[in-house]
């Protein structure tokens, strides 16, 4: 039941009347919000979901990152203390990292301060491939083809040994005690921008690992400016200003011509980072609460317009006036991301790659209404999709059509008959063409988007005669059961981390099976045509190469992609510096709090 507070700000929001008076601002400088889907833990090698990698790339730190004001995105170094030295046709990287710079105190150190050096990258990298972590991230390192570390992990699998982390490799070595080199077994035109995840290749000190065992998930310590300091599983996470941060003066260049950017980076020029003394999450699944609490003043930052808000927040697109005369702050771009629904391609209902089975992916697909779900699950806050690649992503062509944005009942219909998934037995559903019964199971979350996209579900799984059940469980449990193969149908959506396609392409790299690729797509065709398009330079033979694989992932439609959709963010007047980038997720350092402006807020 609400509580007379928000039951205040409720019909506020939908009358559009004045909003109550919010509660007075304390210091220090804290800057709160919300995720809505639960973490899963803090270790850079055993997390892949967005919420867990956006507080880790805000502890951990790799040797680049991009500049945050900059666009298109660029590259800039972060750790290292230039852009990495490419060589041996692109086979070669070399960086050198930046002295003095040194992890967060902790007790595993044993009470002295420990420099970040190139071993611990090292360390970092062999983690990934370690077999007893099962990581869901490896993919993205393997599909490099670093030297030496694949066979590694083999032996190590084969021997049933703990994976040999002292054993010397060419794919990653450190030179001297600040040049790290890679080493890949063919060119890798992109690599650098593997080198600027923090997710993935944030630096962890081998100290730590070893002192902490199984619960290192709960005690992240990297380099970055702050700290994990409370940690309430799945409802709070506390992380506060590491004070042992280097100095760090805010020295961002907005790309000429961008006058907003080229204003914040003249506003906030040779202030120290971070701005901000801490940063409280809360974990709040529905939409609603989480609106109310950042109209109440209880959050700062609103990460992402719940959509089904949309028509009442931003009606015609533009934020409400009362919301505008509050100096409430706007924030909207186009993701790089896809929504997108699959079939587990193992399973034997909805796998396989003969025709019958590519017959029922495709019927179930061209039944289900695309323009449905931005309409009345996104509430227009989101635009179709024809393939996996979204915009800001090399290979995006935006005149690219196909298939997945299409609704047609009678040609999904046509399809099914054709191929003998008929009622056999007169119960008013569709049977397999053996004439046993056909159920299929969609796997889903209980919260409100969810649910109404359980709604659209229902009805296309009706419209065609088809019998269906949901799965539903929390979002932790289904990534979990996704991963390992167990899910026959769910509706994820995956945000690109680097312009590379290949990170999105890999979604349908056979290879990548359990980790990136969910459906567990293998397809001979397209992963050979993945490892011929990832040694190429950018430019017409690779853009024709990616959009061969975009047409045979709409052939086999392993899965169906419906959008990209818009990243809207909602900040009030006293939040400053918040920029949305379209890859890098360690913003926190560049944004600041105006405590006297907080303090003075009043209705209108």
């Amino acid at each position: 039941m609400l509580t007379r507070t928000l039951a205040a700000l409720l019909a506020a929001l939908l009358t559009g009347l004045p909003l109550p008076a919010l509660a007075e601002a304390t210091s220090p400088k804290v800057l709160r919000y919300a995720f809505p889907i639960a973490e899963t833990g803090f270790d850079p090698a055993q997390v892949s979901d967005l919420y867990s990698r956006t507080v880790l790339a805000n502890i951990f730190e790799a040797p680049l990152t991009y500049s945050y004001l900059a666009r298109p995105a660029r590259l800039v170094p972060q750790t290292a203390e230039s852009l990495p030295e490419a060589s041996d046709d692109f086979r070669t990287w070399t960086v050198r990292l930046h002295p003095g710079i040194h992890f967060a105190d902790d007790p595993a150190f044993g009470g002295k301060p420990r420099e970040l050096v190139a071993e611990d990258y090292v360390y970092s990298v062999k983690r990934l491939y370690d077999p007893a972590l099962k990581s869901p991230v490896l993919s993205q390192l393997e599909n490099a083809g670093l030297l030496g570390l694949s066979e590694l992990r083999r032996q190590a699998l084969k021997d049933k040994t703990p994976f040999p982390y002292d054993t010397p490799v060419e794919g990653v070595r450190a030179l001297d005690r600040y040049t790290l080199q890679f080493r890949l077994a063919a060119p890798g035109p992109r690599f650098a921008y593997v080198l600027a995840d923090s997710g993935l290749l944030g630096a962890v000190a081998r100290e730590v690992i070893e002192a902490y065992g199984d619960k290192i998930m709960e005690h992240p310590v990297g380099t970055g400016p702050f700290r994990l300091t409370a940690w309430k599983r799945s409802s709070r996470i506390t992380l506060e200003r590491n004070p042992g941060f280097r100095e760090q003066r805010y020295a961002e260049q907005a790309t000429p011509g961008d006058a907003p950017r080229e204003t914040l980076a003249r506003q906030m020029a040779g202030r120290r980072l971070p701005m901000i003394d801490r940063v409280e999450i809360s974990i709040v699944e529905e939409a609603q609460p989480r609106l109310l609490a950042f109209l109440g003043g209880e959050h700062d930052y609103l990460d992402r317009l719940p959509p089904e808000f949309a028509p009442t927040v931003m009606p015609g697109g533009k934020l409400r006036g009362d919301l505008a005369r509050r100096g409430v702050q706007l924030s909207s771009i186009p993701g790089p991301d896809i929504a997108y629904h699959y079939f587990a391609m193992e399973h034997p209902v909805v796998g396989g790659y003969s025709a019958d089975k590519v017959a029922l992916r495709r019927a179930i697909s061209l039944a289900y209404d695309v323009q449905a779900e931005i309409t009345l699950v996104r509430k227009g806050q989101m635009t179709p999709a024809q393939s996996l690649l979204p915009p800001a992503v090399g290979g995006y062509d935006a005149s690219f059509r196909s298939e997945m944005s299409e609704h047609s009942l009678p040609r999904a219909k046509a399809l099914l008959d054709l191929y003998g998934y008929v009622d056999r037995d007169g119960d008013g559903f569709r049977d397999l063409p053996d004439g046993s019964p056909l159920t299929l199971e969609y796997a889903s979350q209980p919260d409100q988007v969810s649910r109404a996209g359980q709604d659209l579900w229902r009805r296309t799984f009706q419209s065609l005669g088809l019998r269906h059940k949901f799965v539903i469980a929390k979002w932790p449990e289904q990534i979990k059961a996704s991963r390992a193969g167990k899910l026959m149908m769910w509706g994820v959506a995956w945000s690109a981390v680097t312009p590379d396609a290949s990170y999105m392409l890999d979604l349908l790299y056979g290879p990548s099976k359990g980790q990136g690729n969910h459906p567990r797509f293998d397809l001979p065709a397209y992963n050979a045509l993945f490892r011929r398009q990832a040694v190429l330079p950018d430019g017409p033979e690779r853009q024709a190469l990616m959009a061969q694989m975009k047409r045979l992932a709409v052939a086999y439609m392993p899965e169906k992609v419906t959008g990209h959709r818009m990243w809207t963010d909602l900040l009030h007047p006293w939040v400053l510096g918040y920029q949305r980038h379209p890859f890098m997720r360690e913003n926190w350092r560049y944004m600041d709090i105006d405590l006297a402006r907080q303090t003075r807020r009043t209705t209108r």
